[in-house]
């Protein structure tokens, strides 16, 4: 009975609410009761004259198809007075508004310290920095698509980066009255592409580019794979950047370690789907675009800009130690340099910057590189003796001319020795015979063609006498997906450039984890007794097998330190890589097209690993590491072939033998880029 008075009494208020409620709303007025209180923002603020060090401006300049983009100018007040400073542009999908306002301060330099601005050379240099959203993204009109295709086949519609950029300039050098007319353009990474965009039908004005460690091919190896091998741990940044205009919807981590949660979701593909990454269009094309077909060779600006011609005058900036665009610097100098008709004269065009950092470390402090010294801020004698010097030569009104230009043709630090060097050319080729390294030869300074071969010997043993016919056959590991081997100690950080982030440096970590595994077949060879100085493209030339169908080889060309360093006790025994890549065996007959992997047959896989300026110096050793797996950076291979390992089942995922061989009829090498050793 209880229960029942107690719904009646809720019957009765809910009748009597719904009367209240009903009379309320019929004598409700048509208009607001009271007075609106008025707001107290101005429609616009302008700052006080005088109390800054430049004027702020933002401006959404007009595309030839209607499109406005979002653009801040910071003009400094030397060239309000002067009216004749040059511009330096940058494009980027990181907002423009955050890159331009990281201080409070009355001063440019802390106001756009911080990513993609050098800022040192800008602030001194009296540049007017100009920031650009690219269209679709923060505060931009139109549509986003990641690294937009050129016009063409991948794009039908009549505006890429290219022609944004033109129309920029356009707009820039007739609107910007403090402006001298001549614009640079440069940037890191996804800025790097849209910097050499800049290139394919450049406008007059633009006078200088400086690709700084830029997107060029996304299959071959930069952000999204690497030899086919798939870069899982870029799936939050597709997830956030491609989601939203605003980078609104945020990538979750489920596990502190990304070992384990790339592990629980057995394959890329299935942890894609678990997220709701198919709504991002970047997503679905990757999926259906697993190889090096038309879709991601129409689009790699290698290729693209080796049908250009070269009209502006372009500094590459290259990272050796670069964790994400490692291939992409390298690949378009490779397919600029043809079409420098003017090497060697005041005229010449295309330069060349290599520095010991990890991606974009250019512009900050580059004394370290983890746990490696080089004695010296190396981003800061960058910027100092070759970046500066080389924007003021082509864009400065009082700019020094001469004979030849102001900075070498190609500037590399040299680690190991941890020298700068200035070179007429990139790789230097030496024409010696190799010399065999030995402890027997003390002081050798080996010299030799970029063929120059390191063979793998049975017993662990490195070194470049050719395996004797006597030699045993091969060295053998189990590949185990449950087990892959991690590219770094865990747990494993996700990709990140936050205060504790040690993601940058990865590529310098100290690799005696994975040398202790029996999953890494290892090879050395002795103690040096005199310098090995390689410069150039090392080739790895693999010759393995494996039990099952498909496979992963990754190749690791290392620097032992000795067993104790005097100066620095924690580098004893350190094993440095100096040159490491992937390759995914079912391409090693076309990029193009995957193919099963005959079951326990020797193939070659020969792929090319990233360029490096190195001495290996006496009393330390070289190494080589060899793996099935580098997880969680790469999916892993199921190591059973499947058409699309996006989507590999469970029970595709295979434990398999893996062999490789060195024998004088199957030899391994890796052919080092040797020159005169310093």
């Amino acid at each position: 009975m209880a229960y029942l008075r107690l719904m009646s009494v809720s019957l009765l208020v809910l009748l009597s609410g719904v009367t209240v409620a009903s009379c309320f709303a019929a004598q409700a007025p048509d208009k607001p009761r009271y007075p609106a209180l008025p707001s107290e923002m101005p429609a616009s603020v302008s700052v006080s004259a005088g109390s800054h060090d430049y004027a702020r401006r933002v401006v959404m300049i007009p595309m030839r198809d209607g499109v406005k983009l979002n653009t801040v100018i910071l003009v400094p007040n030397s060239a309000t007075a002067a009216r004749h400073a040059p511009i330096l542009l940058t494009r980027t999908p990181y907002s423009a508004a955050a890159l331009t306002t990281n201080s409070q301060s009355a001063h440019l330099g802390p106001t756009i310290y911080g990513y993609d601005n050098a800022t040192d050379v800008i602030v001194e240099g009296g540049y007017i920095r100009v920031v650009q959203d690219v269209r679709g993204k923060y505060g931009s009109e139109g549509d986003y698509v990641m690294n937009r295709p050129f016009r063409g086949p991948l794009n039908p519609t009549p505006v890429d980066h290219a022609t944004d950029t033109y129309d920029t300039i356009d707009w820039l050098v007739n609107h910007v009255p403090e402006s001298n007319g001549r614009v640079g353009i440069l940037g890191i990474s996804y800025d790097g592409f849209t910097t050499l965009a800049a290139l394919v039908h450049p406008h007059p004005a633009l006078k200088v580019a400086v690709p700084m460690n830029p997107m060029v091919d996304g299959w071959r190896g930069d952000d999204w794979f690497h030899n086919g091998a798939f870069r899982q741990q870029n799936m939050a940044y597709i997830y956030e950047q491609d989601g939203s205009r605003g980078n609104d919807f945020r990538w979750w981590t489920s596990n502190f370690d990304d070992y384990d949660m790339f592990m629980n979701a057995t394959s890329a593909g299935e942890l894609g789907r678990r997220r709701g990454l198919e709504q991002m269009g970047l997503w679905r094309k990757m999926l259906a675009h697993p190889a090096y077909d038309e879709f991601w060779q129409d689009q790699a600006v290698d290729r693209i800009l080796a049908a250009q011609p070269l009209t502006v005058p372009t500094l590459v900036v290259d990272s050796q130690w670069d964790a994400e665009d490692i291939y992409g610097a390298m690949a378009v100098y490779k397919a600029m340099k043809p079409k420098d008709t003017a090497t060697g004269t005041a005229d010449e065009k295309l330069f060349l910057a290599m520095g010991p950092w990890h991606h974009g470390q250019s512009i900050e402090d580059g004394s370290t590189l983890g746990a490696v010294r080089w004695n010296q801020d190396t981003s800061l004698w960058f910027r100092q003796h070759v970046l500066a010097p080389f924007l003021a030569r082509y864009l400065k009104d009082d700019a020094p001319s001469g004979p030849s230009p102001v900075i070498a043709p190609v500037t590399v630090f040299e680690s190991g020795t941890n020298q700068w060097r200035e070179l007429p050319e990139w790789p230097v080729v030496c024409t010696e015979a190799p010399a065999v390294i030995s402890s027997a030869a003390p002081g050798v300074k080996p010299c030799a063609t970029p063929a120059a071969r390191l063979y793998l010997q049975s017993e662990g043993k490195l070194g470049f006498a050719a395996p004797p016919a006597s030699s045993p056959a091969f060295t053998e590991y189990v590949s185990d997906p449950a087990r892959p081997v991690p590219f770094r100690a865990r747990p494993i950080q996700p990709v990140c450039y936050t205060a504790g982030c040690t993601w940058p440096d990865w590529l310098a970590d100290d690799q005696r984890e994975p040398s202790g595994r029996p999953d890494v077949a290892v090879f050395t060879t002795e103690v040096l007794t005199g310098p090995v100085k390689i410069a150039g493209e090392p080739i790895a030339h693999l010759v393995a097998s494996t039990s099952g169908t498909d496979s992963d080889w990754v190749v690791k060309l290392i620097d032992v330190y000795p067993d104790e360093v005097a100066d620095q006790p924690k580098m004893g025994g350190y094993q440095l890589m100096i040159a490491a890549d992937i390759f995914r065996g079912r391409y090693r007959e076309s990029f193009a097209e995957a193919h099963p992997i005959p079951a326990d047959q020797p193939e070659v896989y020969q792929f090319a690993l990233p360029n490096a300026d190195h001495v290996f110096l006496p009393g330390h050793r070289i190494m080589m590491q060899v793996q099935s797996s580098w997880f969680p950076l790469y999916d892993r291979n199921p190591q059973t072939f499947v058409p699309n390992i996006f989507n590999a089942q469970p029970a595709d995922y295979r434990k398999a033998t893996q062999r490789v061989y060195h024998s004088a009829a199957q030899a391994s090498f890796i052919e080092l880029p040797m020159s005169p050793a310093p």
